[in-house]
């Protein structure tokens, strides 16, 4: 059996390392119904984010009805499974949950619709519907993050996952070097179901001693990022602390700008800005004169400079904010495409070039202003004769 099934937590207290996380689903608990009706887990894989589902049942003695949101990927399929499940109350406990797992991986509401009718599940079910994500900042997953409460699930320290560990080869009458013990721990970064694993593994060998266990090289998501930026001192592995985030370097900056103030007040504040604006001195450099080698300048005062800004290690912990001016460029690329569209109706019409429309655009705007017939005459939807007559 593996050790991962045959030692997973039943109850809150046997949880480790997501204390925080634990208080926060507690509470949802408490006033479920009078708020929100669903959770979304949601944090990197081996954090215990299915684990902890079927803990929550356990504690309210429940039935778990679980689905894997790969498994039905459009709404028919979806309500089909699903519906009858929120409808129909367990024989065997006393009430029921249900866990959806991998919410990744169902189809994007304008797609086939089945993150739409999840949403409508969620209104009308009586029993708590716990949702599991790697990412939860997906677009696809925009509506469901209004309707649901977030609860984040940090990566395990390395501390804490030595202690599961002893635990475990205590339970079995094993022992192994406590070096090795801290090398697998490390080298899980944060992945405790990978450790429990290595765990076994290792204590099948006639002489772990030998062991040599690859590091893994596992994406690092930009909450775990900003966390070390800004929580803890500068180190060399700080220089290196975006480069497995899978994200580009222009949106980091984004997050990094936004995040600043709920970390760094007064001097440290001041500093911190101070290293971000020679970072966007250094992109300028670079998308004006082609001179690549600034970008080693632009990671070191985005890592190490934001860093050291500080002169100590900051506890407590802090939810991280996305990036507003995302949402401000995404909605400035919607309106310039309707211009643009617009404009291509209009060049298309009168025979003359894109850009001479854009160019004259006000002018346009105050022609199909004026008479009804030119929208219909230029075939223009709905939304953009509401961007013409605002």
């Amino acid at each position: 059996m593996q050790w991962t099934e045959k030692y997973r937590p039943e109850k809150f207290e046997d949880v480790h390392g997501q204390r925080e996380a634990i208080e926060k689903i507690k509470i949802f608990i408490k006033y479920f119904g009078t708020k929100k009706k669903a959770l979304i887990l949601y944090g990197p894989p081996g954090t215990g984010k299915t684990t902890i589902a079927h803990v929550i049942a356990n504690e309210l003695n429940s039935e778990i009805f679980e689905l894997n949101a790969s498994d039905f990927r459009d709404k028919s399929k979806l309500k089909e499974i699903l519906k009858p499940a929120i409808e129909q109350k367990s024989l065997t406990k006393k009430g029921k949950v249900i866990l959806v797992d991998e919410a990744d991986g169902i189809s994007g509401y304008y797609d086939r619709g089945g993150i739409s009718e999840l949403l409508y599940l969620i209104t009308s079910t009586s029993y708590p519907i716990i949702i599991t994500a790697n990412d939860v900042w997906n677009k696809k997953l925009s509506l469901l993050r209004k309707k649901a409460e977030l609860v984040q699930l940090k990566e395990i320290g390395y501390q804490e996952i030595t202690k599961v560990m002893i635990n475990i080869l205590r339970k079995e009458n094993l022992f192994l070097n406590p070096n090795i013990l801290t090398s697998l721990a490390t080298r899980a970064k944060g992945d405790l179901r990978a450790a429990i694993n290595d765990l076994q593994s290792v204590s099948r060998m006639k002489d772990p001693s030998l062991l040599t266990i690859d590091e893994r090289n596992k994406e690092t998501d930009i909450f775990n990022a900003l966390r070390t930026v800004f929580k803890e001192l500068p180190t060399k592995e700080t220089l290196n602390i975006f480069d497995p985030v899978n994200m580009p370097i222009d949106e980091i900056i984004l997050w990094v700008e936004e995040n600043i103030p709920l970390e760094y007040k007064g001097k440290e504040l001041a500093k911190a800005y101070e290293r971000l604006s020679k970072v966007d001195v250094f992109k300028g450099r670079i998308y004006k004169q082609q001179y690549w080698r600034f970008l080693v300048y632009e990671n070191i005062l985005l890592s190490y400079g934001i860093s050291a800004s500080k002169d100590k290690p900051k506890t407590g912990f802090t939810s991280y904010k996305k990036p507003s001016r995302i949402l401000k460029i995404w909605l400035n690329n919607q309106r310039t495409a309707k211009k643009k569209s617009i404009a291509q109706k209009y060049a298309k019409h009168v025979h003359v070039g894109q850009k001479r429309a854009l160019s004259e655009f006000p002018i346009i705007k105050q022609i199909i202003k004026s008479n009804p017939s030119i929208k219909k005459e230029l075939r223009l939807n709905d939304e953009e004769i509401e961007y013409v007559m605002r």
